[in-house]
């Protein structure tokens, strides 16, 4: 099946999700206007993880003409797998329009929150270096498996090595995080690109279908994000889909405190001022 039935169908899919939530039909954005281009990295802990989280960068490459590279930092934990995965990763990016490279020649091994081993934390610094990225995404502190906690620790070490300016957006999948400042939403267009990556990803969603499930997965993002972002009595927001994060300022490689939460709807362009206090 091709990209773009791939695409049609799930637009039809989700226009009817959409239309049950009783939500209008997503208007698409214009472009914004012309600024210089961001850079941003997306650490994924494991394959598929830049479908599950990329509605932000995804919106960025889209609407701002920002440059995503998306960092495997593992490529699993089955090492009979890992090049089958890197093949399904460069399909996903290939669809997202992600560039893509991996830590490593396969990846690094035994991620975990504890203990953090110096060479990985300087692999990944070697890799902001390169990149001096203005968006950093990595998963929350909390993120409830652990590879995604070992992933954001090895992040967060590895900014303050560099001694980086940008800003880190924290992201959620295993857990929710307590704090996120940021509700991105994705219109059905948009969405459904997410869901034709993540397909991609043929041996993950081979024994677990859960590409099927992420369209309830950021349509619960827009219930929690209404109040969680907005405040507490909150009416939510009136779209269908979103995704959730915290965006945190560090300067000189420290947190340097969150960014004002906001909404970012699908029909307002993204532009790298969003990254302003």
């Amino acid at each position: 099946m091709s990209e773009e039935t791939d695409l049609a169908r799930w637009r039809e899919h989700l226009t009817r999700f959409a239309a049950l939530l009783g939500n209008p039909p997503d208007r698409q954005a214009a472009p914004a206007p012309a600024s210089r281009p961001g850079r941003c990295l997306v650490f994924s802990p494991h394959p598929d993880d830049e479908c599950i989280v990329g509605a932000l960068p995804l919106r960025l490459k889209q609407e701002a003409g920002w440059r995503v590279t998306n960092v495997a930092v593992t490529l699993g934990s089955n090492a009979a797998r890992r090049e089958a995965r890197w093949a399904e990763l460069l399909d996903a990016c290939a669809v997202l329009g992600f560039e893509c490279q991996r830590v490593g020649e396969h990846g690094l091994s035994d991620v975990r929150a504890e203990p953090i081993r110096a060479e990985q934390v300087q692999a990944l610094a070697a890799v902001l270096e390169a990149h001096r990225p203005d968006l950093v995404l990595a998963p929350h502190a909390l993120d409830d498996n652990p590879s995604h906690r070992g992933v954001h620790q090895l992040v967060v070490q590895a900014i303050a090595a560099t001694r980086l300016d940008t800003v880190l957006a924290l992201t959620e999948f295993w857990s929710t995080q307590a704090r996120p400042n940021a509700l991105v939403q994705t219109h059905i267009a948009d969405t459904a690109r997410l869901i034709a990556a993540l397909e991609r990803h043929t041996g993950e969603i081979a024994r677990n279908p859960y590409h099927l499930r992420l369209p309830a997965f950021l349509a619960d993002a827009v219930r929690r994000g209404g109040e969680l972002v907005l405040g507490a009595g909150e009416a939510p927001p009136d779209f269908a889909f979103a995704t959730l994060y915290r965006l945190v300022s560090y300067r000189a490689g420290q947190p340097a405190g969150d960014l004002p939460p906001r909404v970012f709807p699908a029909d307002q362009a993204l532009s790298s001022d969003l990254l302003q206090p």
